[in-house]
């Protein structure tokens, strides 16, 4: 193909080439897709892979009694998360 480089950078070069023509038909796939699956603005219901918070009933193996002590520390900690 070109007389100046070896084999070697041909078949670089085509696999290369390959590489991005593969890239390019992905993302406008992807962007085409995007235009068209819009979801419905009340479908939103929350992250699928948290599962919903137990109620009092919990295993007790989930839970753990503090003492005050370690109550009050805990919520010196809480108070200085910063709220956004």
């Amino acid at each position: 193909m070109f007389p100046s480089i070896s084999l070697a950078q041909e078949i670089g070069l085509a696999v290369l080439f390959v590489a991005a023509v593969l890239w390019v038909v992905g993302l406008g796939h992807m962007l085409w897709d995007s235009r068209f699956h819009h979801p419905e603005p009340g479908a939103f219901e929350g992250l699928a892979v948290i599962p919903a918070q137990r109620g009092l009933a919990a295993h007790p193996m989930e839970s753990v009694e503090l003492t005050e002590a370690e109550q009050q520390a805990f919520a010196g900690l809480i108070r200085t998360i910063p709220l956004r």
